[in-house]
């Protein structure tokens, strides 16, 4: 099967060459060339179409979010953004997100080479994710098998598995729901379509930190239910949405009928951070049947387990169906576990989620 090829758009050298050795020593990816700027990525777009570009944000002549709003209208390609770890910086990234690119990855402004190579699995991951992605129209490519994947961390690192059944149904409902590529825009439009006394949601969308808390702010302006990054010790209340914070794992816990949650520092599970298994797993254990599990639109397997230990624990789940999902990685990895109730397009989820926390 043919490489992932992908183009490298930086204005820092340094960046250039430590992005094209990263990705360059993964068998399933060739790295076609280098831009310094959106202008010569034009010129190397002309020459050879790549499956994926990694574009930076800040660089000279033009924008990165302008080259991305020309690319998507002129020659739509998966886009991986690149942009220093800032909060200030939070607001440009979901701008972008808005106008196509499928993913981000976060640089600080000092030690970056070493920081990129650190990252070197994530990054890879990134890009395999974005290059399966549907881009207006565009089928999503195959991505070929490489080398064995490193080992992975599973729910088990944070807390043990379900034991017996949670506590039997009561007046409360609570949902959980775990997205990643293509997951910012699902899940607006599914918060969008919320009354404001919807049930208590919590959310992990895998996204690095600062990212998690502009987010939550944009949803909150758009939709009637409130919308906010979550804090260790938040409540879950009916109208109100929990997103799990960058960079940290996000758990259920239950205190007699009451949900909150626990924000907790940890290791990566499923090479995530915060990862869905550990929030459907904390869900399992403290809601049971009391629960609704969703999983949508990402690359990998994450909440797959969980989403199988939840129904199992007696909650309702489902999953997004092939046909709405940006990358359809982690609801096929569900669905084949037979982790999923029922599997769900897009413009329905808010509908079945309503339905299954009625009385």
């Amino acid at each position: 099967m043919p490489k992932i090829r992908v183009l490298i758009v930086d204005d820092s050298a340094s960046v250039r060459q430590t992005m094209a050795t990263i990705l360059g020593e993964d068998p399933a990816i060739e790295v076609i060339g280098t831009a310094a700027d959106p202008f010569s990525a034009a010129k190397r777009i002309q020459e050879q179409v790549p499956d994926v570009i990694t574009l930076d944000v800040e660089m000279p002549r033009m924008d990165g979010i302008t080259f991305l709003r020309k690319l998507m209208v002129q020659c739509p390609v998966p886009v991986v953004m690149c942009s220093s770890l800032t909060e200030n910086g939070s607001d440009t990234l979901l701008q972008a997100m808005e106008a196509g690119a499928v993913d981000v990855i976060l640089k600080p402004r000092v030690g970056v080479a070493d920081h990129l190579a650190e990252h070197h699995l994530q990054i890879r991951d990134v890009v395999k994710a974005a290059a399966r992605a549907r881009v207006r129209g565009r089928p999503g490519k195959p991505v070929p098998k490489a080398e064995a994947p490193a080992t992975k961390l599973t729910a088990d690192a944070m807390l043990p598995p379900p034991s017996g059944k949670a506590m039997s149904r009561t007046t409360e409902m609570v949902v959980c729901m775990g997205a990643s590529t293509g997951g910012t825009e699902a899940l607006r439009e599914v918060l969008e379509a919320l009354p404001a006394n919807s049930p208590g949601i919590v959310i992990v969308q895998h996204m690095p930190e600062h990212f998690t808390r502009a987010f939550a702010q944009r949803l909150n302006g758009l939709c009637e239910v409130d919308v906010k990054e979550a804090v260790d010790g938040d409540p879950v209340l009916r109208g109100q949405v929990l997103i799990a914070p960058g960079g940290r794992h996000t758990m259920l816990e239950r205190q007699g009928a009451r949900y909150y949650v626990s924000v907790r520092d940890g290791p990566l599970v499923s090479r995530h951070r915060p990862s869905v298994d550990v929030l459907f797993r904390s869900a399992a254990r403290a809601a049971g049947s009391n629960a609704v599990g969703i999983i949508m639109t990402g690359m990998g397997d994450d909440g797959a387990r969980g989403l199988l230990e939840m129904r199992q624990a007696g909650a309702r789940t489902f999953a997004q169906d092939e046909a709405s999902s940006i990358v359809f990685g982690m609801p096929k990895e569900a669905i084949a576990r037979d982790a999923a109730d029922r599997i769900i397009p897009l413009g329905h989820i808010a509908r079945e989620l309503l339905t299954a926390t009625a009385r």
